[in-house]
């Protein structure tokens, strides 16, 4: 058995089948071949391989997600058996006796480029299907083993050097119990995206990939950190019994789901929950959540081939808006750049993309995106309670240009008859430290802040949250960050404004006692840390927080704050 540490990442116990999650590399060389025949029968085999495996995806979709879900499949079956698709390329490898996975690459990539650029969205869409289909039928004829997150139907742990934005949106919580990668840390997207899916994760192990083969058994242990490599009948005893009890907890916090989240001394505060998609308003619901404090609209664009229309997003925040039922809904506009990208957008490489053209900078850049995300924005605003919150703000005029884009966007609709909320609240994200310190300016104009801690703190510290090596200086305690907290509270309470916080502080047991002590008015976390958070704040009293913050801003270190704050846990 092996014993490999990281980080925790999101709480849980998880006990499966490992399952390596390694991106094939999927370039071709053009060869030339001798016998043709031989060619064709190897293309013919990799397309009935192909067949089959869609088959069978095709039907266990049917059975588990319902006909709708299984129709994309069926499409796919369709190209795969199309002679439009499949003639050229035999015709290509008879005539120029070049490779099979050439002749396919080269024909399919025609194929793609035109439907690319056809005017209808349902065409444009087959490309898409194009893309996938080919590289169905290149694994085989490369010899890959390879299976997207999304195809995985039975319960495993996924091991990965990484989990992109858009590895994380494929996962199916039904199969996919649990997973460990080599990078990250706890504000790393994967980490994030782990306790959004409520499934425990470990990061930042190192070497789990190099420790670890596939069918291997694997433990997630997301309370503490470890992963543990083929554990023995009694390890996996002990930890069953481990995940038992942590289950009996959340048990108790589940007793919590309808109550007010009130202080002893009946001061009330918002908890509400960080989501990436429609479907993790479920997760919100369940675990008590009073508001969505942060949507992050980036994955509506992520794993597609072009940018969502107009009505794809107007769908997507009418569905969050209902499911909410009046309850408040924080929409971050599209914060794309830094590790999250759109490879269709071609964007240009940076030294440093986290400083870099992102965010508001690339909407205020690309008015034809941010235009498009408003409108659907403002049309789904009659469904609920929405509030637009605007990402990486770093001056006053930026705020300025993006409300005012959004008003005319407004205007336009009211003209063309289109109905629109008149009782939006439009805030910012505050994560740049030229923010907090303009707080008092910049509270005289919007409707609220919501501290972005993630960046914040690395901002702030001069240290990036993705580096290990610098890591030790990504701290949430230290009192440089507690008093940009407070500034920005100060300055909204003056203006009668309210402040959230949506960054992972906002969850941290630590953070919430100096949180609450400074004045916060809305924590907003993954949606399983609601109930702990619930648990924790109906047992403080705000007065005698306040206190404890006063304390913790004379601090001269980060450790300093721990162990005060530690003194009133123990």
């Amino acid at each position: 058995m092996l014993n490999v540490s990281g980080i925790a990442a999101s709480a849980g116990i998880a006990i499966a089948k490992a399952f390596i999650l390694e991106h094939p590399d999927y370039s071709v060389e053009k060869r030339q071949i001798n016998d043709v025949d031989a060619e064709i029968a190897k293309l013919d085999s990799a397309l009935g391989k192909s067949r089959a495996e869609l088959e069978a995806i095709k039907e266990r979709t049917l059975q588990e997600l319902g006909e709708k879900k299984a129709e994309i499949f069926a499409s796919h079956l369709l190209i795969l058996d199309d002679p439009e698709l499949i003639d050229p390329v035999k015709s290509k490898i008879a005539d120029e006796m070049v490779n099979a996975e050439f002749a396919l690459n080269e024909t399919a990539s025609q194929f793609i480029s035109m439907f690319e650029n056809m005017k209808s969205a349902y065409l444009q869409e087959r490309a898409a299907d194009m893309r996938d289909v080919t590289k169905r039928v290149l694994n085989h004829l490369l010899g890959i083993d390879f299976m997207s997150p999304a195809e995985i139907s039975e319960e495993v742990i996924v091991l990965a050097e990484d989990l992109t934005p858009s590895d994380t949106a494929q996962l199916n919580r039904q199969y996919v119990k649990g997973f460990a990668t080599n990078i990250g840390g706890r504000t790393s997207h994967s980490a994030i995206m782990a306790r959004s899916l409520e499934i425990p994760a470990v990061v930042g192990t190192k070497d789990i990939l190099s420790q670890a083969k596939q069918g291997d058994l694997i433990i997630v242990d997301g309370l503490d950190g470890h992963v543990l490599v083929n554990p023995t009948d009694d390890v996996v005893a002990e930890y069953r019994a481990k995940q038992e009890q942590y289950d009996a907890q959340r048990a108790e916090w589940r007793k919590l789901r309808d109550e007010p989240t009130v202080t002893v001394d009946n001061v009330h505060v918002e908890l509400a929950a960080n989501i990436g998609t429609p479907n993790d308003v479920t997760g919100v619901l369940e675990n008590g959540g009073e508001a969505v404090g942060l949507y992050r609209t980036e994955f509506l664009y992520m794993g597609r081939d072009k940018l969502p229309s107009e009505d794809i997003q107007y769908n997507a925040y009418k569905a969050v808006l209902e499911k909410m039922e009046g309850k408040p809904v924080v929409v971050r506009t599209l914060d794309i750049g830094g590790d999250k990208e759109l490879p269709y957008l071609d964007l240009p490489k940076e030294m440093n993309p986290f400083l870099g053209f992102r965010a508001v900078r690339l909407c205020l850049d690309r008015l034809d995106i941010f235009r498009t995300q408003l409108r659907a924005l403002l049309r789904a605003s009659v469904h609920g309670n929405l509030r637009v919150m605007f990402p990486m703000i770093a001056t006053l005029g930026e705020f300025r240009e993006a409300k005012a884009v959004l008003l005319e966007e407004k205007e336009k609709l009211v003209a063309e008859g289109v109905a629109v909320s008149d009782s939006i609240q439009l805030g910012i994200m505050v994560e740049i430290p030229s923010t907090a310190v303009m707080a008092d300016q910049f509270a005289k104009e919007v409707d609220f802040f919501s501290i972005g801690t993630n960046d914040l703190i690395q901002y702030t510290m001069a240290a990036d949250r993705m580096n290990e090596r610098v890591s030790y200086l990504y701290q949430p305690y230290n009192p440089a960050i507690l008093r940009l907290v407070k500034m920005v509270i100060d300055a909204a309470h003056r203006e009668g404004k309210w402040v959230g916080m949506c960054g992972e502080m906002a969850g941290d047991e630590t953070a919430i006692p100096l949180l609450l002590g400074l004045g916060l008015d809305e924590f907003s976390m993954s949606a399983t840390s609601i109930l702990p958070a619930r648990s924790q704040i109906t047992k403080l009293s705000r007065a005698d927080m306040q206190e404890l913050a006063a304390k913790a801003l004379e601090m001269q270190t980060a450790e300093q704050v721990v162990e005060l704050v530690q003194s009133i846990q123990a």
